[in-house]
């Protein structure tokens, strides 16, 4: 769609060229949503991709994922072999559901700027604990775990002329044991509940409910609960008003299916935890 009310584009080289942040101001990075509808109150585009940040960079510490990295690249992207959690980066790209025209342009800090409850980025980077770097127009930055980024659908963190640098993964997280579950009400639908369990090398175990709620929570415990303790701790972690309510699910079905989902993650990765 034509953005008919832009007025200038500006294309920053370095961190420096970034302009001082006014109202109708709007980062472009793949802008597979931007472009999709009319967007009114948009004056000037700022477009990060000019900066020409690396999509990502594997350390032995982790990994870290520039905000402008695509979904393409990320899919790609061959990771060490001791990092057993990378299935997880195939199912959530493909849980975007998007064609290769889409995947091509769209970007994991986009998917996570948008924060649509059923964001598979977003599902991702909670399960695997990745820290938020942000810029701040004072040429300061902050830090900030993707489950304190994500607010609510379509609200995130960010303060006026802030911008999501990049995404970092610590590899203590992409060693562990993974399970991955997602459901929708039609076979191409968006994700109705989408939830990721870990389990790292002492026992514990942790849940990730996206999807079927309005923000990003995970469940931990120092082992594998018995059904009923899942069941109770699900409860009380998500009140009946965080449940999501939209053309995709109903609260009521998507609070079964987390609690359905959960007991199957549970299960994979259970090992002969009692029931």
């Amino acid at each position: 769609m034509d953005l008919n009310t832009i007025e200038t584009v500006i294309r920053p080289r370095d961190r420096a060229d970034l302009p001082d942040w006014r109202g109708g101001d709007v980062c472009l990075a793949g802008g597979t949503w931007l472009f999709s509808e009319p967007q009114p109150g948009m004056r000037r585009l700022v477009d990060l991709t000019a900066l020409g940040w690396a999509p990502y960079a594997i350390t032995p510490e982790g990994l870290t994922l520039a905000a402008t990295c695509t979904i393409a690249q990320f899919d790609r992207l061959e990771l060490p072999p001791d990092w057993i959690a990378a299935p997880l980066v195939g199912q959530c790209c493909r849980a975007l559901l998007g064609s290769f025209k889409v995947w091509n342009v769209a970007t994991v800090g986009g998917n996570l700027c948008m924060a649509l409850p059923a964001g598979p980025m977003i599902a991702l980077a909670a399960a695997l604990e990745a820290i938020c770097t942000i810029w701040a127009p004072d040429g300061s930055e902050r830090r900030l775990p993707v489950t304190e980024f994500v607010l609510g659908p379509q609200q995130n963190a960010l303060r006026p002329g802030e911008i999501l640098r990049s995404l970092a993964f610590p590899a203590s997280a992409l060693t562990r044991r993974t399970a991955f579950r997602r459901i929708s009400l039609s076979p191409n639908g968006r994700s109705g509940a989408l939830l990721i369990g870990t389990r790292d090398s002492a026992g514990a175990l942790t849940i990730t409910v996206t999807a079927s709620i309005r923000r990003p929570l995970r469940v931990a415990f120092a082992a594998v609960p018995g059904r009923d303790a899942l069941k109770r701790a699900l409860a009380e972690t998500i009140p009946d008003e965080l449940y999501y309510d939209d053309v995709h699910g109903a609260p009521d079905w998507r609070r079964h299916m987390t609690q359905h989902l959960a007991g199957e993650i549970r299960d994979a990765l259970a090992d002969g935890a009692p029931a």
